[in-house]
């Protein structure tokens, strides 16, 4: 396994499992239509899954894979009474599939592959002839917090980028898709922002600005194993961020793209 294989395990489903299609991909909810088959790569606990299953309905076909079989578990369970989704253990790097698909997604995925450009290339040999591609995913380095958050979560955030780019992640891989699927022989692509801002006003503000809570909580053990920060310094952002959390945080904004293009040839 790469080390960014090795990074981009989760065992904390809490944050994918809160997300939904009409929230979490709004574009491709736009795309969707009844009778059409879908592959959602990097399916997580289904969450998402479900959502495009609803959509399409039992004329259409949906299959969801994840390398985690704890995920594929639960989305299983969530997904039982629509046997028109199934879900599988799998690569995104080696994709069962070739020409099947309408559409074929992959949210939040690639920003966690050393090599997105092979897997762009799988996403597209799974697709139909006139079928779309679409990725859903962050430039992480253009978040935006008012007010700043504490010098330890800065310092953290920082850390955080530097332990992904060592792995050979693209922080900023939601400005580099667009010239990436034209590289790769794709057409009519359409850049769709969808910036995630949340707001203390809105009733799910605690949900949303307590996703970095969680990444220091999951991904922050990985970094302390991994000798990019001290347990001392993990423990004290987690404090001081749940802190600022409830006394000052106004907004938060996570610079997030969809990026499609049709497979014409």
């Amino acid at each position: 396994m790469d080390i960014a294989k090795q990074r981009a395990v989760l065992a904390d489903s809490k944050v994918i499992h809160a997300r939904s299609l009409e929230k979490s991909h709004k574009r491709l909810a736009l795309l969707l239509k009844p009778g059409m088959t879908v592959l959602d790569l990097g399916c997580g606990t289904g969450a998402i899954t479900a959502g495009i299953a609803e959509k399409v309905g039992p004329q259409g076909r949906v299959i969801g894979i994840d390398h985690n079989p704890n995920f594929i578990n639960q989305a299983k369970l969530l997904c039982q009474h629509m046997p028109w989704v199934t879900f599988e253990v799998g690569d995104i790097y080696q994709i069962p599939y070739e020409g099947k698909f309408d559409i074929v997604t992959a949210a939040r995925v690639l920003q966690w592959l050393s090599n997105p450009h092979a897997a762009l290339e799988q996403m597209i040999r799974a697709a139909k002839i006139d079928g779309y591609v679409i990725a859903l995913d962050y430039n992480h380095p253009k978040i935006s917090w008012v007010p700043e958050p504490p010098n330890s979560m800065q310092r953290f955030y920082q850390t955080f980028l530097s332990w992904r780019d060592e792995a050979g992640m693209d922080n900023e891989i939601a400005d580099h898709l667009a010239e990436m699927m034209k590289h790769s022989g794709l057409d009519n692509i359409v850049v769709t922002s969808q910036n995630e801002k949340t707001e203390r006003k809105d009733e799910d503000f605690q949900t949303h600005i307590s996703v970095w809570a969680s990444v220091v909580a999951s991904r922050g053990l990985q970094m302390v194993k991994d000798g990019f920060l001290t347990e001392q310094e993990r423990t004290q952002v987690g404090e001081e961020y749940e802190k600022w959390i409830q006394e000052k945080a106004e907004t938060q904004i996570m610079y997030l793209k969809a990026v499609e293009g049709r497979k014409t040839h």
